[in-house]
């Protein structure tokens, strides 16, 4: 089953004169992508072990409203790196 932008581009190639197995062999390649996506990298052994140790600690550093203490975030970022066990 075609797209309908695979059978649009189909009947105008017909119309110009092309034959009607390489429009469809045409229309077909139009609506699929030429390069495959590449992979996302995987998140590493540290980076799992930061996330975790910053979900932990980042309460200390927030106000009841939510809101980050003055320079809050920053003491956050490196009491997080300290309990991960940054070198």
């Amino acid at each position: 089953m075609a797209c309908p932008t695979c059978l649009a581009i189909r009947a105008v190639l017909e119309a110009s004169g092309m034959e009607y197995e390489d429009a469809a062999r045409i229309g077909d390649k139009v609506g699929k992508p030429l390069e495959k996506k590449l992979k996302k990298r995987a998140m590493s052994a540290y980076n799992k072990r930061y996330k975790a140790a910053f979900k932990r600690v980042k309460g200390r550093y927030m106000t009841k409203l939510g809101k980050w203490k003055k320079n809050g975030f920053k003491l956050a970022v490196k009491a997080a790196h300290k309990l991960a066990g940054k070198k």
